[in-house]
């Protein structure tokens, strides 16, 4: 009896904890912390803050992965703070490609707007899903998921992106072995790449030691 009556009282707890204002936006002037940034004063919260421009701009694709990724999360769009959403627009380049990464807090659904992009992700059981999507295709990419995605047609592809989270997160894996400082023969023992490929890698990426 006292069990169920204790998940009882966790629910009530819970539903009684839930938010009692509108919004809360983003104070740029206070810091940051893993559960999002402080609420701006009512009294200074204007309709620009749950307005964001950026998106309707290319962003600048010359770069060595011929793509770029304009974010619209809580650190650029002030009212999506605490909402549990973010957006962005992906462009790529004729020949671009967004490398292996993952978002650890939050899934992402893309929509295609112009050109054919391939993208995909590989399952915690190694398993690939891969798929050509052409304009007005959309596709899902499970939280914290190694996945990507390539410009697979003849013209500059356009997508926009939405995530569950106001602050995704991001690690690219080919930045985080070859643009860091994560030691060479490591690199080498723990993805039996060769020492001379990792070198060469760095060196394209930037990377050091």
């Amino acid at each position: 009896m006292i069990l169920p009556l204790f998940f009882i009282f966790c629910l009530l707890s819970s539903t009684s904890q839930a938010s009692v204002v509108d919004f809360c936006v983003a104070d740029y002037a206070a810091p940051n912390s893993p559960a999002g940034y402080s609420c701006k004063k009512p009294a200074k919260v204007t309709v620009e803050d749950f307005v964001f421009h950026g998106l309707g701009v290319a962003g600048n694709t010359s770069n060595i992965i011929k793509a770029m990724v304009t974010p619209a999360f809580d650190a650029q769009f002030p009212g999506l703070n605490g909402l549990g959403i973010s957006l962005a627009r992906l462009d790529l380049n004729k020949g671009g490609v967004i490398p292996l990464h993952t978002h650890p807090g939050a899934s992402e659904a893309l929509v295609v707007i112009q050109g054919g992009i391939t993208a995909g992700f590989v399952s915690s059981d190694n398993t690939v899903f891969i798929k050509t999507l052409n304009k007005g295709d959309t596709m899902v990419f499970p939280q914290g998921l190694l996945h990507f995605q390539i410009n697979s047609g003849g013209i500059p592809a356009l997508a926009f992106v939405s995530f569950s989270s106001a602050n995704p997160g991001l690690q690219i894996l080919d930045f985080a072995l070859f643009k860091s400082d994560f030691p060479t023969q490591l690199i080498a023992l723990t993805t039996f790449l060769d020492v001379a490929q990792v070198k060469k890698l760095k060196g394209v990426l930037g990377g050091k030691n």
